[in-house]
């Protein structure tokens, strides 16, 4: 198994270079999908290389871009790749930098294997959940590893908050009110609360290195904007867990779509 997390984390960082080609150049031009979300050259480039490499192993693919398949044909898939090819288009089209390449592997609804690949800042995050062991690894000014994957150099750790001092990570583009009424809320435990914006998955990688206490996530989201980040979470012993239902979240379900969550390191 692990020559195919190998090949995944080889996917995310190929589509990731490719990705940073287009964000170099000049103008890109954005596209309104159906259902009103943004699509990019960079999304359909990346989608395109991630499945060429994922198409080589012996699990379907899941994909923000590709045909979507009714749950009849998906249901006896015990073990799926689900993969965003450019988590955070709104980012990338800002060019503020805070956007992934996410890959994952799940196996009966939970994941097993999550990389996620910040290319600008050449981040990249990966871990095995049975292992319980999640790693950040920087990659050169090539996306080049200066040493090997999987280096308990680059093991990450969560942290507990200090005192009363809790830091919460939102999304920089889906903040609401609900939300807001969950970080006042705190204000009855917590005398100080930092706010922390960040686009994309980098919000689960931010909480699964200690860099935030707590992620609420009140707004819409697919499987593939949360697989990745799962899989690195999970590694490091933090929980995703349903607003409705106070159960971990699952993948491959009827409905790709999440509800609404809660990771927090209390």
């Amino acid at each position: 198994m692990k020559k195919n997390y190998t090949l995944a984390i080889k996917s995310a960082i190929e589509a990731g270079k490719e990705i940073m080609r287009i964000y170099e150049l000049p103008n890109v031009e954005v596209e309104n999908k159906e259902d009103k979300s943004l699509l990019t050259l960079a999304d359909k480039s990346s989608n395109k290389i991630i499945n060429n490499f994922l198409k080589e192993t012996e699990f379907p693919i899941i994909s923000e871009e590709n045909e979507q398949l009714d749950y009849g044909k998906r249901k006896g898939w015990d073990t799926v790749w689900i993969i965003d090819p450019l988590d955070g288009t709104k980012e990338f089209i800002k060019k503020n930098g805070e956007f992934t390449v996410n890959v994952a592997l799940c196996s009966f609804g939970s994941p097993i294997f999550g990389v996620i690949y910040a290319p600008v800042t050449r981040e990249l995050y990966y871990a095995i959940t049975s292992k319980k062991k999640a790693y950040k690894t920087i990659l050169d000014n090539s996306h080049n590893s200066k040493r090997n994957l999987f280096d308990d150099e680059d093991l990450i750790f969560p942290k507990k908050p200090l005192e009363n001092i809790i830091r919460v990570v939102c999304s920089r583009s889906h903040m609401n009110k609900k939300t807001s009424d969950f970080i006042l809320k705190l204000h009855e435990k917590f005398s100080n609360i930092e706010i922390v914006s960040k686009g994309s998955s980098l919000k689960f990688c931010i909480v699964a290195e200690g860099g935030a206490h707590i992620y609420p996530r009140f707004a819409p989201t697919m499987e593939w904007d949360t697989a990745a980040g799962h899989a690195i979470c999970s590694a490091v012993g933090l929980k995703i867990v349903s607003e409705e239902t106070s159960q971990e979240i699952s993948y491959n379900k009827i409905s790709l779509s999440n509800p609404n969550f809660l990771i927090k390191n209390l």
